[in-house]
């Protein structure tokens, strides 16, 4: 069956819209922050605070993503009550303190790892209600028609990010220290709180808010619930998400364990990894209608990916590698994404996308531990290796699943790839 697809012309739609060129641009400068911060962040840990301790840089991750697991229902159920702008607002003002925090900390030479800690796990907080609300309020910017094309491209705006924050927080940390990593995100977020406050009101789209009732969590999780195409995408995403999307970490220990490089080429290679992850976010904004197998096929593409960048012998082969697990990464991410707002009614949009968060954020804190202590006990390799086996199974997991339940058939397509196509009857 041939896709649906915008023509290339039409890649970039949703940037005729005046909202949504705002807040994408805003978004892109503080994208550029919030990859400085990670990258100062896993550098702070791995080389000033520890011995590059795999095992430390995975609890850091996983305390910030651990709130997701807990207050994820009901940053959902706000973002389906509340006025999104003005929560977005707050959530951004939120982040860009934490941010100055920790830079002044590490600045005034005082920071400890538990510090580190801390305001990790206070960051996944705040992230956690920011996360929901931020890809609901997308559509109050487009028109329905429009909403997978501006699903794609803000993950591009995060991706072209990518190509410029690991490698600027290099200079930015050889040159200046690493509390500047910090320091300069916290600025960045003026960016997005301006878009937010410059646009023009009366062209946003409310979407449906929900009422105040009870049993609105139940009604949330009883829609999913009902949905076994939704429960699909939840598991597999929940599966390549514990154990293989934990690029960052397992790119910092290839750099400083594998290859040993220092913060420069370490921002570099981050952002070599970026150009495919950009190239899967364009893709995938000239898809007008994403669909199930989409998600299946990219979920193997990034399994064979994955565990051929862990087989790569130089810094440059596992960075060539890496642009292919990027645009898999993202095809598969952005897809999941775009088709689980698309067919959520809008009341409901707020809940189920909060519980996708969960599942996508929530599996980091389980699997960034382990991934760090393979990667720490065993090499940064074997890290990398485990989670594309565990793509790969996930895929052939749901794949058997699909065939037994929805009648599908598994075809080669050229290059080859693995392609689900519906028999007769099957999901959106």
């Amino acid at each position: 069956m041939a896709r649906a697809a915008l023509p290339i012309s039409q890649t970039f739609a949703s940037l005729r819209l005046v909202n949504y060129r705002l807040w994408f641009a805003g978004a892109l400068v503080s994208n550029v922050g919030a990859w400085i911060q990670r990258v100062g962040q896993d550098w702070l840990v791995l080389r000033e605070l520890t011995d590059n301790s795999g095992l430390a840089a995975g609890v850091v991750t996983a305390l910030q993503f651990t709130p997701f697991l807990f207050l994820s229902p009901w940053a959902g159920l706000l973002a389906d009550r509340l006025p999104r702008r003005r929560l977005l607002l707050a959530t951004q003002a939120g982040q860009g303190g934490l941010a100055i925090g920790l830079g002044a900390l590490v600045w005034s030479g005082h920071c400890q790892l538990w510090h580190v800690f801390g305001f990790a796990f206070l960051l996944g907080c705040v992230t956690a209600f920011d996360a929901p609300v931020r890809q609901v309020f997308v559509a109050e910017m487009v028109p329905s028609e429009l909403l997978p094309n501006a699903v794609g491209l803000n993950s591009a705006s995060f991706n072209s990010s990518r190509l410029i924050g690991p490698a600027l927080a290099g200079l930015l940390i050889e040159s200046f220290g690493t509390s500047w990593a910090f320091f300069l995100n916290a600025i960045t977020y003026a960016a997005t709180i301006g878009a937010l406050a410059l646009m023009r009101r009366s062209e946003l789209q409310p979407v449906a808010s929900a009422p105040r009732e009870k049993g609105q969590l139940r009604a949330g999780l009883a829609y999913v619930r009902g949905r076994p195409d939704l429960l699909l995408i939840f598991a597999v995403i929940f599966i390549v998400s514990m154990l293989g999307l934990n690029s960052q970490l397992t790119i910092a220990l290839m750099a400083t364990t594998v290859f040993h490089k220092e913060a420069g080429q370490f921002g570099l290679l981050s952002s070599i990894f970026a150009i495919g992850a950009l190239l899967g976010a364009l893709n995938a904004a000239r898809r007008t209608r994403p669909r199930l197998r989409l998600i299946l096929a990219t979920t193997v593409g990034f399994g064979l990916a994955s565990a051929a960048s862990a087989a790569m012998p130089t810094y440059w082969t596992f960075g060539l590698a890496g642009i292919f697990v990027g645009f898999a990464t993202l095809t598969l991410i952005t897809a999941a994404n775009a088709t689980i707002q698309i067919t959520t009614p809008p009341e409901l949009r707020g809940r189920v996308i909060a519980l996708y968060m969960l599942v996508f954020q929530g599996a980091t804190p389980i699997g960034s531990p382990v991934i760090g202590w393979i990667g720490q006990a065993w090499g940064a390799r074997w890290a990398i290796a485990v989670g594309g086996g565990a793509a790969l199974l996930a895929a052939g997991a749901a794949l058997l699943w699909t065939r037994r339940h929805w009648r599908f058939t598994v075809q080669r397509g050229f290059p080859p790839h693995i392609v689900v196509v519906p028999c007769e009857s099957g999901p959106r």
